[in-house]
């Protein structure tokens, strides 16, 4: 299931860049020498088109691969002609694929691992989902972007959780969790031609800053709303399978946390756990989360709430 890109301009950054912050760090400062984080500073800074960012967003998704494989196997992987695949190594700057691959082999070796070839699918797809894990560690090694996503979350009130289709759940997740500890929490999960008023309310009341998940394939109506938000005042975090994402053009900080896609449905192990880490960073800056979680858990075994 490949996601949607969006329209042509210049890749972002393997960091979260962040439109207009004055304190921002630099995007990808401080992030790990990874054969993803090389792949993603070979692309920053080229004008891509609609299929030359589908490619790039392949490469990254698969980078432990990607100097393995012939231009048709790239074609076949980003879901594109092989053609395709030689415009792309052009557009980098290489005078073909052959010779993108070699400056891959050289700027991101990776060792095919052992055995892989003996797993069924069902194993190929926990295999996929447990290397997105380790990229998802590898770029939390730099906690600064999380830190800050989690100051501007704990900052806004009210806070809008927005997630619409494949992301709605991720977004349920965070909001019922979030609720526990934020005063305020507001749940954008349908989508129809309210929830640019409900954006509206937010703002009336206070908010500052919109959390979204957004995952392949991309609902325009996310692009739509996210574009709102930013006119409406609010900062737009988001949770997104890649750096290349549609949102990321209409969001000011993008973390991103790959999908897998080896089954018929996509999974989302990697922006779950992003979320689940979001709200440490979001606990983090708001001083009475803790007393908030000792209240609740009072009531809940008042309540008889929870089965021991």
């Amino acid at each position: 299931m490949g996601a949607e890109t969006g329209t042509g301009g210049a890749v972002p950054g393997a960091g979260l860049p962040d439109a207009g912050a004055g304190d921002a760090d630099p995007p990808g400062a401080g992030a790990p020498d990874s054969p993803a984080a090389r792949l993603q500073a070979l692309f920053e800074g080229h004008r891509l088109t609609p299929t030359q960012r589908r490619i790039a967003h392949s490469m990254v998704r698969r980078a432990s691969d990607v100097p393995f494989l012939s231009s048709v196997e790239l074609a076949e992987l980003a879901g594109v002609s092989q053609p395709s695949v030689t415009r792309f190594a052009v557009a980098l700057g290489f005078d073909g694929y052959p010779a993108l691959r070699k400056h891959l082999r050289e700027v991101a070796p990776a060792e095919q691992t052992a055995g892989s070839a003996s797993y069924n699918e069902y194993q190929q797809a926990v295999e996929a989902e447990i290397e997105n894990l380790r990229h998802l560690a590898e770029l939390l090694a730099d906690p600064r972007p999380v830190q800050r996503a989690g100051r501007l979350l704990a900052a806004s009130r009210p806070l809008p959780v927005l997630g619409l289709r494949a992301a709605a759940s991720q977004a349920y997740g965070f909001a019922y969790f979030a609720a526990k500890v934020h005063p305020d929490v507001r749940l954008l999960n349908e989508g129809g031609t309210m929830i640019q008023d409900r954006i509206d309310a937010a703002a009336r009341a206070g908010a500052s800053a919109l959390l979204c998940f957004a995952l392949p394939r991309h609902p325009r109506e996310v692009v739509d709303t996210l574009a709102y938000a930013r006119e409406a005042g609010l900062s737009v975090v988001t949770v997104a399978d890649s750096a290349f994402a549609p949102v990321a053009k209409v969001s000011d900080l993008l973390l991103p946390a790959a999908v897998g896609t080896g089954l018929a449905f996509d999974t989302a192990c990697a922006p779950m756990l992003l979320g689940r880490v979001l709200l440490e960073a979001m606990c983090d800056d708001l001083p009475d989360a803790q007393g908030r979680l000792e209240e609740f858990d009072a009531r809940a075994a008042a309540r008889a709430l929870f089965v021991d």
